[in-house]
């Protein structure tokens, strides 16, 4: 007799976990955000009656309160930034505006600059369905890497609306500004969207390309309007102002509806209690995920690597294979062509597909749909990534659950312990330095290429003759009455990376297909010494590659594509001097400092560590020469007088615990990515000989970040001493202090310093 399975709601499901014992136990707080109706204004008065029925058409009656807001800003003539949550219709508020314009005034242009291809291509679709139906005569195109050259020409010519990202911008665009004469004589509009992916290194590059796009627009007569899109971070208004130079209004009225949603923090039971190792997070999604799929409930997952969403992909391939079919669940990935990240994103839009596994290539806005579950491998890192992934799943409409399954890294455990910090904390604060002197100093170069530089012209509002002088002087622009000019016959957008703030970058070379290297990317020398040093796992777009060999004479560094279980992790002997103190303010028992430095580094050996259990599986040599970095640093030194009954190997133990704590919970407040910042202890500063503890920019001349940490330096101090006391381990773990828990003194060590010096 054939049974006939019954397929569960989203309700029962839900219902099912809590009282499921497997589940229950796991899950350390269910919160539940309630519906919210949507609110609505009508059209504005003078929008085209062609736009509003292309409106009608898609079922839109009116606009909701942030889209009406935008439109009537940029009629007003003022530069806006719009921060609405994932799926909220972000985009009416630029292509509204843009539409309107163009039909009033046909001459008039946009440039739209979104930071993925995958990004650019969804938008077109979207932007070209709203002029067909409006039945206007617009030209949209994408200008990238792939626009074919005799395309290429039309758009210079021809196009309305230029959708790029940033890189073409600075190096095929600008330099070439000559071809572009009717955009850059009619630009209206600079749209940027996704402003959050804006920040660090690559955001200070960005602010200064869009320096460039601004004075040449001067000198063809524009001025336009800057209007940028961005997902929740704590300081958007004053991000937004740094990266365009201009004054914005922040529009953050969100008038969108959005259903009931759950968010759930799930840590996996403890497999090893005295190292607090925990089960595996990809076995408890995989888990999670099928008691969804098998009803053919709508889900994504989310993982942080290529190599997590092939496994993760295989494992729920094979559980639901018999009640689904394998091609109901799909990965997406960098790395998959455009043709099937369309099929897949098409799939999921329309119900055809159940199940997707992701890394955070789905974060940013491209459209699909919107699904019932999603559950996170991890934490992704920052607030802003993890409301942006959990914003992929709530129709606007019905119920909608979100997990975030914590592995064993501090940063995990400590946000799923504290899961107040995450849901009642401001996302992070986003931070540029566009006056970073290497970064500036490049882009200056680029600017002079493209226009010659008058005497007394400012850059950014920044006086830059002296600059300009030295230049000169060494030969690479020259001087000719009041003006400068380039001198090289090359370009020097081509030698500059919008991802580094370092002029000698190693290129890293893919050699897996021997018959067809290619390049796929470059780091900084610093960066390089720890990332692409011989056997070390590099990860690319999520994917895996092995060091074959580093060239470190021609900065090359040829890698081949591996699977593997596991990551490297280099050790680097770091000397630090601080050469100049610009602020100091004192604590009860120390001082918090900030100012230049100059980081003398060797990188030693490199440890191999399993993915999800952090254990050491191996280790062996690097040989590089030491390489010098003169950056910013933020430090904390102790008062010798309050560790006095500290021996010397118990203030070192404590230092280096407190300084694993510290490493882990510092990009929290920074929103960088942890490599960006490196924290170093010295149980004998040299500067001032007392026990400190140093973070530093890991770029030349700094980007900021350990400014920030000087004024938030002690709520990352209480953020780490909780992370450590709410770690279940005894004696210190790899989810607390660190590996090495040989010294039992060494967890109570750590703490007892940094409380010492929050007393």
């Amino acid at each position: 007799m054939n049974t006939v399975k019954v397929r569960k709601t989203i309700q029962e499901v839900i219902e099912e976990i809590k009282q499921n014992p497997e589940y229950r136990e796991q899950i350390v707080h269910w919160h539940t955000i309630p519906e919210k109706e949507a609110k609505y204004v009508p059209f504005p008065f003078e929008l085209d009656e062609r736009l509003k029925k292309a409106l009608q058409e898609r079922g839109i009656q009116a606009l909701y309160t942030h889209q009406h807001s935008a439109f009537e800003t940029i009629r007003r003539g003022e530069h806006f930034v719009a921060v609405t949550p994932t799926a909220s219709g972000k985009t009416l508020c630029y292509n509204l505006p843009v539409l309107q314009t163009i039909l009033e005034n046909p001459e008039a242009r946009a440039l739209y600059i979104f930071p993925t291809k995958a990004l650019a291509q969804d938008q077109k679709s979207e932007l070209n369905e709203l002029i067909e139906k409006a039945g206007a005569t617009i030209n949209c195109y994408t200008y990238d890497g792939d626009t074919a050259a005799n395309i290429r020409q039309k758009v210079r010519k021809a196009g309305h609306i230029v959708i790029t990202n940033p890189d073409m911008l600075h190096s095929a665009i600008l330099p070439h500004h000559t071809k572009w004469v009717s955009l850059f004589e009619n630009l209206k509009y600079v749209v940027i969207d996704e402003l959050h992916i804006y920040r660090g290194v690559f955001g200070s590059h960005v602010a200064n390309v869009l320096r460039r796009l601004k004075r040449i627009c001067q000198f063809y007569g524009s001025n336009p309007q800057f209007i940028c899109t961005s997902a929740t971070i704590a300081n958007p208004k004053e991000l937004a102002e740094t990266l365009t130079g201009e004054p914005m209004v922040l529009i953050d009225n969100n008038g969108a509806p959005s259903g009931k949603k759950h968010f759930v923090f799930y840590n996996p039971p403890i497999v090893n209690k005295p190292l607090n190792i925990r089960r595996s997070a990809t076995l408890e999604v995989r888990k999670l995920a099928s008691e969804f799929l098998k009803h053919k409930i709508q889900t994504i997952v989310f993982a942080r690597s290529r190599v997590r969403v092939e496994i993760l992909l295989t494992y729920l391939q094979e559980l639901v294979k018999n009640e689904l079919g394998p091609k109901s669940i799909r990965g997406y990935r960098g790395g998959y062509l455009p043709t099937q990240r369309r099929e897949i994103e098409k799939g999921l839009r329309n119900g055809e597909i159940y199940g997707v596994v992701s890394t955070n290539a789905l974060e940013l806005g491209v459209d699909i749909g919107q699904l019932q579950v999603c559950i996170m491998t991890g934490y992704p890192g920052t607030i802003a990534s993890a409301w942006q992934q959990a914003g992929r799943a709530g129709r606007r409409h019905g119920e909608a659950v979100i997990f975030m399954v914590a592995s064993s890294s501090p940063l995990d455990q400590y946000i799923i312990q504290h899961p107040d910090y995450f849901l009642e904390r401001n996302p992070e604060t986003a931070r540029i330095n566009p006056d970073n002197l290497v970064i500036l100093v490049d882009h200056l170069k680029c600017a002079v290429f493209e226009l010659p530089f008058r005497k007394g012209e400012t850059f950014g509002g920044l006086e830059v003759d002296e600059i300009m002088e030295f230049l000169a002087a060494e030969r690479v622009i020259h001087q000719s009455g009041d003006k400068w000019y380039w001198m090289y016959d090359s370009f020097p957008a081509h030698n500059i990376s919008l991802r580094s703030a370092s002029q000698e970058n190693v290129v890293i070379i893919d050699i897996s297909n021997v018959a067809k290297h290619k390049v796929i990317g470059e780091m900084d020398r610093f960066s390089a010494m720890t990332l692409l040093h011989e056997e070390a796992i590099y990860l690319h777009q999520g994917v895996q590659y092995q060091v074959e060999k580093l060239d470190w004479e021609e900065k090359k560094a040829y890698v081949r594509e591996v699977d593997v279980d596991y990551f490297t992790d280099a050790n680097l002997a770091v000397q630090l001097k601080v050469l100049e103190e610009d602020k100091k303010r004192s604590r009860g028992t120390g001082i918090i400092g900030f100012g230049d430095v100059m980081v003398q580094a060797k990188a030693t050996i490199f440890k191999k560590i399993k993915f999800e259990t952090h254990e050491n599986i191996g280790s062996g040599p690097i040989h590089l020469p030491e390489e010098e970095l003169h950056t910013n640093a933020v430090w904390i030194s102790f008062n010798r007088d309050v560790v006095n009954d500290f021996t010397e190997e118990r203030i070192e133990q404590g230092l280096i615990g407190a300084a694993y704590a510290i490493q882990h919970v510092a990009p929290l407040l920074v929103m960088c990515d942890p490599s960006d910042l490196h924290v170093v202890p010295q149980v004998k500063a040299v500067h001032n000989e007392q026990p400190t503890i140093f973070m530093y920019d890991r770029y030349p001349g700094g980007i900021g970040l350990s400014e920030k940490l000087f004024d938030a330096m002690e709520d990352m101090l209480v953020t780490a001493k909780d992370m450590i006391i709410h770690c279940p381990c005894e004696s210190g773990c790899p989810s607390c202090i660190g590996t090495d828990t040989t010294n039992p003194h060494a967890k109570k060590d750590a703490l007892r310093l940094i409380q010492l010096f929050l007393r």
